[in-house]
């Protein structure tokens, strides 16, 4: 029952990841994939020292590959198929609510490296889930939005009150449309919180982007 968890450093695969937790899965590694300089995640833009310092505050493993968008698939499974070699995994966990596509992707990439893909979210109404994540004392902040929402809101924690506020402006709770991406800072199973202080805001291709400061060192998202 020990699972790899693709980690995104955001909201939802964290969750994932405790959710599987508490149905008994035991974690062994975490999985990213970084874009093709390897600097910052493929999916979040998030940097490789904030999960880095996410991965140590779970006292876990996390695997890095870098890749391009063409050949995203055949490397992810090409890295499934090693893992499976350093670790004594059976499951891989992901954070997919309810997109079928997904899904199936998920599926196929892990049957490929003999693994059992698990979604602990899925079918999860999407606004409880958001809720249900805050009750549970995790802490995440939006680190990157679309111009709908705007720079002003870097940096803001998901709260319930965000909640109804997305809401309010037809913005999807979870984000699911990809207006907003978020970064777990802290959750009762870190055993310390992730000390990250947004410095900048910046913008790239119509999106928005926090700089933040992790530990005395800068890096950008």
């Amino acid at each position: 029952m020990n699972f790899l968890c693709s980690w995104s450093g955001g909201k939802d695969s964290c969750y994932a990841f405790y959710k599987a937790t508490k149905l008994g899965f035991k974690p062994a590694v975490l999985l990213n994939v970084m874009n093709e300089f390897g600097d910052r995640s493929r999916s979040h833009g998030i940097p490789k020292p904030v999960l880095e310092a996410q991965a140590e505050a779970l006292e876990l493993p996390i695997h890095f590959f870098s890749s391009t968008w063409t050949d995203y698939e055949v490397k992810y499974i090409e890295n499934l198929q090693r893992i499976v070699k350093d670790y004594p995994i059976s499951h891989a966990v992901f954070g997919d609510i309810d997109i079928e596509s997904h899904r199936a992707w998920e599926e196929k990439v892990s049957a490929a490296a003999n693994l059992e893909a698990v979604l602990p979210l899925w079918q999860g109404n999407r606004k409880q889930l958001v809720l249900e994540l805050v009750e549970a004392g995790i802490e995440a902040v939006i680190v990157s939005c679309n111009q709908e929402l705007g720079p002003d809101y870097l940096g803001r924690t998901i709260t319930a009150e965000l909640v109804e506020e997305l809401e309010n402006k037809g913005i999807d709770a979870c984000g699911e449309n990809g207006e907003f991406h978020t970064l777990v800072v802290n959750a009762p199973f870190f055993k310390h919180k992730v000390d990250v202080e947004i410095t900048e805001k910046a913008v790239s291709s119509n999106y928005n982007f926090a700089v933040m400061r992790l530990k005395n060192k800068e890096v950008s998202l």
